[in-house]
């Protein structure tokens, strides 16, 4: 079984789950993809990478448009999901989850986290620790101690807010949001991804 891995993602940042696939014998190759971090190498894909490499000439991502029904993109805790959707990063995402919804592309959003977050609805109950601190600057400011320290722009994102967001992109565009501890991740993308593994 071969795997690709948008080369997008920080190679550093992905240790345990390429640890755990390479356990399991499974080649990771990585490559410009339009959706997602990690797609399986089907015929399609294959192809596409046979032709790009028997011509010399380098690999684009819509090179793949039309080759995959399945993605997922990973995200190293709940903080990146937080920029995602709620912050300066959502246009980027928007799109990306637009772009699969028009080509067909099941995309899964793997939420890697140590908060105990198993689902959306847990996040009705999650503290932002960014919140948290926020807080804690406001009532410094409001009994006029810490005046030297500057209250962040923008309030952090509440969980709640994240919650209800998540559900909102969940029905529009289709995609879908998943949850577990970072060492569950690497069989989590291989089971959404529909690879089967002998353990």
């Amino acid at each position: 079984m071969t795997l690709l891995e948008d080369i997008g993602n920080k190679e550093n940042q992905h240790r345990t789950k390429n640890r755990y696939w390479q356990s399991q014998g499974i080649e990771v190759i990585r490559a410009p993809l339009p959706v997602g971090d990690y797609i399986l190498a089907n015929e399609k894909v294959n192809d596409v990478m046979n032709r790009k490499a028997g011509r010399g000439i380098d690999i684009k991502k819509m090179d793949f448009v039309g080759t995959y029904s399945i993605a997922v993109d990973t995200k190293k805790d709940i903080e990146e999901v937080v920029g995602n959707i709620c912050g300066k990063a959502h246009a980027r995402f928007r799109d990306e989850c637009i772009l699969a919804q028009n080509n067909g592309i099941k995309l899964y959003v793997l939420v890697e986290n140590l908060d105990g977050v198993t689902c959306i609805n847990n996040l009705y109950e999650w503290n932002n620790p960014r919140l948290h601190n926020y807080n804690k600057i406001a009532y410094m400011h409001s009994i006029g101690k810490w005046l030297s320290r500057k209250l962040p722009k923008a309030k952090p994102t509440s969980g709640i807010t994240l919650a209800k967001s998540m559900g909102t992109m969940q029905h529009k565009y289709g995609v879908e949001f998943i949850f577990c501890k970072p060492h569950e991740a690497g069989k989590k993308v291989l089971d959404l991804l529909g690879g089967e593994i002998n353990e």
